[in-house]
């Protein structure tokens, strides 16, 4: 898929946070708002990937794989480890 630029306008303080909650979470304002953007969409063409975002128990999950992440407590597998 071709990207292109699209220009916003957006007060200065929300600008400095989205900065920092980009580098936090390492990645950037762009794909922040593109996913911001996606979920919306979903939600409003009722795409059945959003009923299973919205699940608790998978909800859970995600948010604690992620943390384990961030920690440094997952061990990254190839592909040949977990498909074998």
């Amino acid at each position: 898929m071709t990207k292109n630029k699209l220009n916003i306008t957006l007060d200065e303080d929300l600008i400095e946070f989205s900065k920092l909650y980009a580098n936090e979470q390492r990645t950037t304002v762009s794909e922040l708002i593109s996913q911001f953007l996606l979920n919306l969409k979903r939600t409003k063409s009722q795409d059945p990937t959003e009923i299973i975002i919205l699940d608790p128990e998978f909800n859970d999950s995600l948010l604690e794989t992620i943390s384990r992440i961030k920690e440094g407590k997952e061990k990254w597998l190839t592909y040949n480890e977990v498909f074998k």
